[in-house]
């Protein structure tokens, strides 16, 4: 198993500005205040999947489509500003459901961080998958027409056991500080975050001897963030970056 002195090295290696301009974490990097962080951060997270250049590229192109002011497109969206906008599993009207129930959200409801933290005080930890339920069924009982796949491939059914990568994606990155992330929300204790985990983190994570689970599940989610927690329990989710770092070393080898 790897160790904490290599697990450290490599995360002080990758966790810095540099590692900004190739992530879509650039995208929230674009602005300033906490309401358009988080609007473009989470906007971003439900699209950042596929090739890393080809989500940015449509990521770019959504953003220009709101004047680069997301709280303001979002309190004002309206169907029809997307026009034929997609990517992959989401069609032009899954946008444009998401985008109506972040509508409703900030004009009415406090916006995302109330949300998150209302799940959060409800359920008390990440590891229930019912905090996960809260924000989803949100989304879920206010679709007013229907939604397709790419609604729920984007806003996904923790029921379905997956391993909630893209949004634990996002709430790294709105928890935990500078200077890759933002550390804009102190609802959710750092030490509660899980590793967003895909397919390159689970494959990296087992050759590093933290993961066992064969699966790319939500169980695999957990085994991974408790072993990161012996490493620094304060901050697991920091080796975010340890993982990413192992897996570009060894593919120059």
């Amino acid at each position: 198993m790897i160790t904490k002195i290599e697990l450290d090295k490599l995360a002080d290696k990758y966790e810095n500005e540099y590692f900004i301009n190739s992530d879509p974490v650039k995208i929230p990097h674009m602005f300033k205040t906490k309401e358009d962080i988080e609007i473009a951060g989470f906007i971003s997270s439900l699209i950042a999947y596929g090739s890393r250049k080809v989500f940015i590229k449509k990521l770019d192109q959504l953003f220009e489509i709101a004047q680069n002011e997301p709280l303001n497109f979002i309190l004002n969206f309206e169907k029809g500003i997307l026009g034929d906008f997609n990517y992959r599993f989401g069609k032009t009207e899954d946008f444009d459901n998401i985008f109506k129930v972040m509508k409703g959200l900030y004009s009415k409801d406090g916006g995302l961080e109330d949300l998150f933290k209302y799940a959060f005080d409800t359920v008390g930890t990440l590891k229930n998958p019912n905090f996960f339920k809260i924000i989803t069924d949100y989304f879920y009982s206010r679709v007013q027409n229907g939604a397709g796949q790419g609604f729920y491939f984007m806003i996904p059914n923790p029921d379905n056991g997956g391993a909630m990568k893209r949004m634990n994606m996002f709430l790294r990155w709105m928890v935990r500080k500078p200077p890759v992330d933002f550390g804009i929300w102190k609802c959710i204790p750092q030490s509660e975050l899980l590793i967003p985990l895909d397919v390159h983190v689970a494959r990296v994570s087992r050759e590093m001897g933290l993961l066992t689970r064969n699966s790319n599940d939500f169980k695999a989610v957990i085994e991974l963030t408790e072993n990161l927690k012996k490493y620094n329990p304060d901050d697991p989710v920091r080796y975010d970056f340890a993982t990413f770092g192992y897996g570009v070393n060894n593919s120059t080898k």
